[in-house]
């Protein structure tokens, strides 16, 4: 499902139009990145549960020569799904 097809299933869904349907989603798509960004974390309850990790610089290696190199440091995303929503996947 890409961005459009989920606008269509929250109008359907919701009986709003396709257009605040996308309004509402880029909304919700703004305020969770500017929270991300900020450093915090959305927490969705039953849903899911995203934050930001730091990861610290380390050393891997090079996968076509095999030499050591550093990997730098990083800020990554964490999710974390929530029961209702590994008991709806399980369950279906």
């Amino acid at each position: 499902m890409n961005k459009t097809d989920l606008i269509s299933e929250i109008a359907e869904k919701s009986g709003l139009s396709k257009e605040d349907s996308e309004k509402a989603f880029n909304a919700f798509e703004s305020a969770v990145t500017a929270e991300l960004a900020s450093g915090g974390k959305v927490q969705l309850m039953g849903f899911v549960t995203i934050e930001v990790v730091e990861r610290a610089e380390r050393e891997g290696r090079n996968p076509q020569s095999g030499e050591p190199m550093k990997i730098a440091a990083a800020k990554a995303l964490r999710f974390k799904s929530g029961k209702s929503l590994k008991d709806s996947v399980n369950n279906h």
